[in-house]
């Protein structure tokens, strides 16, 4: 059965002549009265009692005359989503994002997205690194935003770079000193965030190296539970300077340069899977918007 037959059916059937109904689709008067016959000789019915005065429905043509218009209307409805699609004006896209993005730098991003595309259904999940990496290999996700990872089967594109920071409470010591080194955090509380992050492997591995042992460790399971620790002077922490821009900018929290963390920093990257072709349009535009930094955070990373 196809479309043109369908066509042919429904104009003869509105217009009661198939003379009309042939004008009415550009095509001659036999063409369309070999699409009517196709049709009803794969349905086994007659559709059109012909008369002297034009063509009326049978009772058959009757019963279906609805199916046949939503059959049309279901694929104009399909050409136009299509064409919505190809302009990424509509459609889904599924996002999977590591912590210290979703909490700082995704909110911005997906805000200008949905005002440009409010038609298009965005789902976003969660995870480490690593576990999102996994959401891409497993098609869970067309985008992935995520620490720099290496991997034979996705490509990357650098979004922006983000440095550790250490951060206190604005009446803390460390707030108004010069350098701080890894040794004067010996007496602190160290707030940590996540044991699987590479964050928290970071900051680790800094202090082991350092030889340095802290008073004491907190170690919470995400990066605001972390900032309200210490913004309520319960220890000092390292976190991704833009996880903390706002609070800094609103003096909740203040930072210290601490020297043998300062080249500490994290690039941070939109992956696919290589296989899956050039970016869809719903991808590129996404991809395009800009991301937004505090203007601390634009200096630290330039």
């Amino acid at each position: 059965m196809l479309l043109s037959q369908l066509e042919a059916f429904i104009e003869a059937a509105r217009r009661g002549n198939v003379s009309r109904a042939a004008e009415a689709l550009f095509i001659t008067q036999p063409a369309l009265s070999a699409r009517l016959k196709g049709l009803e000789a794969e349905l086994g019915v007659e559709l059109l009692v012909r008369t002297k005065r034009g063509v009326r429905l049978s009772e058959a043509g009757k019963a279906f005359v609805p199916f046949a218009q939503r059959a049309l209307e279901t694929v104009a409805d399909g050409q136009q989503l299509l064409a919505e699609l190809a302009r990424g004006g509509a459609g889904r896209l599924a996002i999977g994002a590591a912590p210290a993005v979703s909490t700082s730098v995704l909110p911005g991003m997906l805000t200008r997205f949905r005002a440009a595309h409010p038609s298009v259904q965005l789902v976003v999940r969660t995870g480490h690194s690593e576990e999102v990496l996994e959401m891409v290999l497993r098609e869970q996700v067309e985008l992935g935003l995520v620490r720099e990872l290496r991997h034979p089967e996705i490509v990357g594109v650098p979004l922006y770079e983000d440095d550790l920071v250490l951060v206190v409470e604005p009446a803390h010591p460390f707030a108004t000193r010069g350098m701080i080194r890894v040794a004067d955090l010996a007496s602190e509380h160290l707030i940590l965030f996540d044991r699987t992050s590479s964050y928290h492997e970071l900051t680790s591995r800094l202090f082991r190296e350092a030889g340095v042992v802290p008073r004491g460790v907190m170690e919470l399971d995400a990066i605001d539970a972390a900032k309200k620790m210490v913004e309520h002077g319960l220890g000092v922490a390292l976190l991704p300077h833009t996880a903390v821009a706002a609070e800094l900018a609103a003096g909740r929290l203040a930072s210290a340069t601490l020297a043998e963390a300062s080249a500490i920093r994290r690039r941070i990257v939109a992956v696919r899977r290589r296989d899956a072709g050039p970016p869809v349009e719903l991808v590129s535009a996404f991809l395009a918007i800009p991301i937004e930094l505090s203007a601390s955070a634009r200096n630290t990373i330039s």
